[in-house]
């Protein structure tokens, strides 16, 4: 392994899971689980930045504390997460104490494992690392007559600690799933060390970096141990003479509450000890280092290709977000309860201000349920959870739903939809219905255009509808783009809809006139494009949604070419956006036109109609 040279810093740091490895920045935590099917799963999380936390907790010594306790209650979360992804693919049915606290006390079993995971967590290190040595010095103290008030009686405490650390690390690393754990943790710090090296994030550039890193929390064990000594050899001196407690118990119990009390003085000294030293390579503290970095070679191991590559995940990942506000967060692909994944998934959503709705769509077409059965309880399973979630973190980025599923229901058709054209919108079935009647009432096989026809939706739902009514017509569909026609000719297929397609500007390459033209063309001003929603402006095409300066160019086009493609007797029908009917009134009347406007049912002028005086 060559020596890494540090040539910049990053505040970024981590922790191993069960088959992975938490990474933690400013804005974003990110942790990277290898599942039982070998995939690398990934969850993300917003968090505070630590310029956002109150001034208080930012103070020196005291953000040692806060960062402590978050890191023990955060690390429990992740753990306890990791582990459900980690647990394969059995999934057990709830107990029936379970359904009665979910129930009844709206109580989740879950964040309560958490808590108590917790809590017994801090109790067991307080036990090992703070009672039993202090027992145990004082149990040697007894026999060898050893003062129990001097320097040498906390030497003796303070060096029993570090004995019962280093065996414990040692103990642990005997256990298979501990050992991978600390294979993982290696994993973590070489990742970091790789990028401060300045190279690239690679499985071969990782492999070649150390695997102790000074930030590491295992050093930091150590100086609070170290800093434990002094605190309490130092409060010993000061209150053992001022308490003079002659009863021993009470003597032991005063002194152990004291240690207790000292704790957070102790880690947040030790917080602000081993931050100064991260910051410097100098040789004259090593020494102060050495111990830290010593005892990592027994929580860290070499990790194989597949750790480096969870560890390499989560990193970028937490790079992405610390740089990208906008970047959502994901959940890992867990199965359970309905319940608990339908609240998992609401909360993610409601925290990107995505539509609740979305969740209920989401599980209803991949669980193949009719959203009104998702009251009723049942197991979702890891195979469904995957689908699910992989539709969840999609959809967080912000991409919109009916691109996710692959089409949309317009008029009681299915109609595929991508980023090649619009998502079809409720208020245009309206306009294809409307068609429809209007057609059915003039003679079979009347010819029909629809302008900028995008996926062929309206022109699919007219030619079916029609067809129904025992009046089938001859449909054209034309459109600028190549992309969305192609698509519209798979739409046509599927649905048994014939009909022609032109590759046309308007009407430049049109030929011929016809009973009806059918159009809803871009009509969003240009610079109001920039203020909708993510999932329009980011995904859908810009070609179709742009109507120029005011929304009104493609009505302009059309009126200067229509009446020379309109039959006799013939009609126009167009949708335009909300306050436009009254311009596209004025404008095609100005061309020869008579008008009708008809509502949709918000009671806004949708349609305009168009015939020739």
């Amino acid at each position: 392994m060559k020596k890494t040279v540090r040539k910049k810093s990053t505040y970024i740091g981590g922790q191993a899971v069960l088959e992975g490895v938490m990474m933690r920045g400013k804005t974003g935590m990110a942790t990277a689980v290898r599942d039982d099917a070998g995939n690398i799963q990934v969850e993300t999380r917003r968090i505070a930045p630590p310029e956002k936390r109150p001034r208080f907790f930012r103070l020196p010594f005291v953000r040692g504390v806060v960062n402590l306790f978050d890191s023990l209650a955060s690390g429990t979360s992740v753990l306890m997460r990791s582990a459900e992804v980690y647990g394969g693919e059995e999934t057990e049915e709830p107990s029936r104490f379970e359904k009665w606290l979910a129930e009844k006390c709206k109580v989740d079993v879950m964040s309560i494992v958490t808590n108590v995971s917790l809590v017994l967590g801090v109790a067991l290190s307080i036990a090992l690392f703070v009672f039993l040595p202090y027992l145990a010095a004082d149990l040697i103290a007894g026999w060898t007559g050893l003062d129990d008030e001097g320097i040498w009686f906390n030497l003796l405490e303070g060096g029993l600690r570090v004995a019962i650390f280093i065996a414990y690390l040692a103990l642990t690393a005997l256990m298979k799933d501990i050992r991978r754990t600390y294979m993982y943790h290696g994993a973590e710090h070489k990742t970091i060390t790789c990028y401060e090296s300045g190279m690239p994030l690679t499985v071969e550039n990782v492999r070649t970096c150390s695997r102790v890193h000074d930030r590491c929390g295992t050093t930091f064990m150590f100086f609070v141990m170290v800093i434990a000594i002094l605190v309490f050899s130092l409060s010993n001196s000061l209150l053992a003479p001022l308490l003079n407690i002659q009863n021993g118990v009470l003597d032991f119990v005063v002194r152990l509450v004291i240690k207790l009390a000292l704790l957070p003085v102790v880690a947040g000294v030790s917080y602000e000890l081993l931050k100064l030293l991260a910051k410097t390579q100098s040789p004259w503290v090593y020494p102060l280092k050495a111990p830290g970095l010593a005892l990592q070679r027994l929580t860290t191991r070499e990790p194989d290709d597949g750790m480096i590559e969870c560890a390499i995940a989560a990193f970028n990942k937490v790079l992405e977000m610390d740089a990208d506000p906008s970047s959502p967060a994901s959940s890992f692909a867990v199965g359970g309860k309905l319940s608990d994944v339908k609240a998992r998934i609401e909360k993610l959503f409601s925290d990107a201000d995505i539509e609740g709705e979305d969740c209920q769509w989401i599980l209803s077409l991949n669980l193949g349920i009719p959203p009104s059965k998702l009251q009723e309880e049942r197991l979702v399973t890891p195979a469904e959870a995957r689908k699910i979630f992989a539709a969840v973190n999609e959809r967080l980025t912000g991409r919109p739903l009916w691109y996710i599923v692959g089409d949309a229901d317009f008029c009681g058709y299915t109609i595929r939809v991508d980023e090649r054209v619009l998502i079809p919108r409720p208020e245009t079935e309206l306009l294809a219905e409307r068609a429809a009647e209007e057609i059915a009432r003039r003679p079979a096989g009347a010819r029909v255009l629809d302008l900028c026809t995008g996926s062929g939706a309206i022109a699919v739902a007219v030619t079916k509808m029609c067809q129904k009514k025992g009046k089938p017509v001859y449909m054209t569909a034309a459109d600028i783009s190549a992309d969305a026609l192609s698509l519209a000719r798979e739409n046509a297929a599927e649905n048994g809809a014939e009909m022609s397609f032109v590759q046309s500007d308007l009407f430049e390459s049109i030929r011929g006139k016809f009973d009806a033209i059918l159009s809803n063309p871009p009509y969003i001003p240009s610079a109001e494009i920039g203020n909708l929603q993510r999932e329009v402006k980011d995904f859908e095409p810009r070609l179709a949604l742009d109507g120029g300066a005011d929304g009104l160019d493609f009505y302009r086009r059309i009126a200067k070419g229509f009446s020379a493609h309109l039959a006799p007797g013939g009609f126009l029908l167009l949708e335009c956006g909300m306050g436009q009917a009254e311009n596209l009134v004025a404008l095609f009347e100005g061309a020869g036109g008579t008008c009708a406007v008809y509502q949709d049912l918000a009671g806004i002028e949708r349609m305009v109609k168009v015939t020739l005086q």
